[in-house]
């Protein structure tokens, strides 16, 4: 396997330059050309400013706006930055040692930088608060979905541990809030398809083959209430929240099920009430046992008003 070149520009704000490849066939006669063409969704005045700016680079260094094309080769530059507005809720340490950090994500805190969502998600915030640069995700959790989630420090480490997710090797366990139906015999296994099409926000469950499969059980019940235990035997895209809606008991804070509401970026009032609790595994390094569990409780079970104002 070719080893991918290293970045010749550092990360800026725990973020990797964007990489360019230059095809071998191309007939641009310079790298401005190419990447006016490359990049429709920047403004060619944009790219103009950072080649005069010296912020394109090849491994010999910045290049210069009239700089000839050359098939094969590569260039680098940093991506501006959208306008994001601050989350302001912590990350917790649950566990760190030289191998892998475990934390407690808050609820509207990305996992990893997509779409609007750069700065403000918990990679580029644990990269640039421990001095961390090399850190990476073993999964993720959904941007509403409060819990732990497993990086790897050591990038050494990271396909053992990615590969554990990836292979189902690890034993997760979620908690919800959602209303109390009496009529529902608990605890069950939840089987059904879910499918998610590219470019659509919502996943849907259709007829087939089942692919994703859910224990659900009552913990506890109050006030009208249900506390759920959520297991999770596949890692489709909002299985639990589609399952537990598909119960006729969609999870309290749900914007996505039953019915898809249009929530402000700075509203974080009324987080979705799901919680990833458990994480537990055997170690593919050490070969021992390891289980972290939350710090975290979900504000509807334990202060339904500082729920509704936005309280973590």
């Amino acid at each position: 396997m070719r080893r991918r070149q290293k970045p010749p520009l550092a990360k800026r704000h725990g973020l990797d330059p964007a990489r360019v490849r230059l095809p071998e066939d191309g007939g641009w006669a310079t790298i401005r050309d190419h990447l006016v063409e490359r990049l429709p969704r920047v403004p060619a005045e944009r790219i103009d400013r950072l080649l005069a700016e010296g912020g394109v680079v090849d491994l010999d260094g910045p290049i210069a706006p009239d700089a000839p094309y050359v098939p094969g080769g590569a260039v680098w530059f940093h991506r501006d930055l959208p306008r994001e507005t601050e989350v302001p809720f912590e990350i917790t340490v649950v566990h760190r040692d030289d191998d892998l950090l475990v934390v407690d994500k808050p609820h509207f805190l990305s996992t990893i930088p997509r779409g609007q969502h750069i700065l403000q998600t918990a990679l580029v915030r644990l990269r640039r608060d421990l001095d961390l640069p090399d850190l990476i995700p073993a999964h993720r959790l959904d941007r509403a979905t409060a819990g732990l989630v497993l990086f790897v420090i050591n990038p050494a480490r990271r396909g053992a541990y990615q590969t554990m997710f990836h292979q189902r090797r690890v034993y997760k366990e979620y908690e919800a809030i959602a209303r109390f139906d009496p009529e529902l015999t608990l605890p069950l296994t939840i089987r059904s398809r879910i499918v998610k099409e590219r470019n659509i926000i919502r996943a849907f469950e259709v007829d087939g083959e089942p692919n994703a499969e859910t224990r659900v059980e009552l913990l506890d019940r109050r006030d009208g209430l249900g506390r759920y235990r959520l297991i999770p035997h596949t890692g489709r895209t909002h299985q639990l929240r589609l399952h537990m809606n598909g119960l006729g008991i969609p999870i309290l804070g749900d914007d996505f099920y039953p019915e898809l509401t249009d929530r402000s970026v700075d509203d974080f009032t009324r987080p979705l009430q799901l919680l990833a609790t458990t994480l537990e595994f055997t170690d593919p390094v050490t070969r021992e046992p390891r289980r972290f569990r939350t710090t975290r409780t979900l504000r509807a079970w334990t202060d339904p008003d500082g729920w509704a104002a936005g309280v973590e």
